[in-house]
């Protein structure tokens, strides 16, 4: 069984800890194909706090299901996967961008590191007992929000990178094309994102694919 990753679910919420968001209670999909098992770990989420539960047993269009439910937090006890099995749910963690704490019975040193790099929040070996729900389930929670907090400044980082070389661009073809200072051009640029009600460096943008189609910059 191959499992098609598209692009799934909106950006990640921020889960916070003792079962609640900021407005509602956690939804919590718990994936196991073990009805009588899936009902025992269901009631330990429930006692944990977790009143808001979708249990799925059928993995049949396991994707699409999960869209359609969209839950803030997954729960996979596999008991005893195969490496196909595995796979098909470290594509699950890679594509969702969820809290995902996935439980196993017994796993080899490649495995566990295949987990890390999905991005699955918690694996946890020796499987999934009640007692244990509600510390792993936080546990997983509280490292996915830290690590989708460091991704998030790591793309602010990149995207306000790239607005100062556009906009320094920008201001070198208004320099080049009107002879004005490096003021002048900033002042133009920024008077322009206001009376258009844009930013800065989608006005500078726009400029250098200007000048790129009239010839007025020269290539780098």
């Amino acid at each position: 069984m191959r499992i098609a990753t598209p692009a799934l679910l909106p950006r990640a919420r921020d889960v916070r800890k003792h079962g609640a968001m900021t407005d509602r209670a956690i939804h919590v999909l718990l994936i196991d194909a073990d009805r009588i098992r899936a009902s025992i770990i269901e009631e330990g989420l429930r006692e944990a706090g977790h009143a808001r539960v979708t249990v799925l047993s059928d993995m049949a269009n396991l994707m699409r299901r999960i869209v359609e439910i969209d839950p803030d937090v997954i729960v996979v006890d596999l008991a005893n996967p195969s490496r196909d099995m595995l796979e098909n749910m470290f594509q699950v963690s890679r594509a969702v961008k969820r809290p995902v704490a996935m439980f196993v019975d017994r796993a080899d040193q490649s495995s566990i590191v295949a987990a890390i790099e999905a991005g699955v929040s918690a694996y946890v070996v020796d499987g999934l007992k009640k007692e244990r729900v509600k510390p792993i389930l936080d546990t997983a929670i509280s490292r996915f929000n830290a690590v989708d907090r460091l991704r998030r400044e790591l793309e602010a980082a990149k995207t306000e990178l790239a607005d100062r070389k556009a906009i320094e661009r920008a201001k070198g073809i208004l320099m080049k094309t009107r002879g004005m200072t490096e003021p002048e051009a900033y002042a133009l640029l920024r008077k322009t994102a206001m009376n258009q009600n844009r930013r800065i460096a989608e006005i500078a943008e726009s400029l250098i694919v200007a000048a790129g189609l009239l010839g007025g910059e020269e290539k780098s």
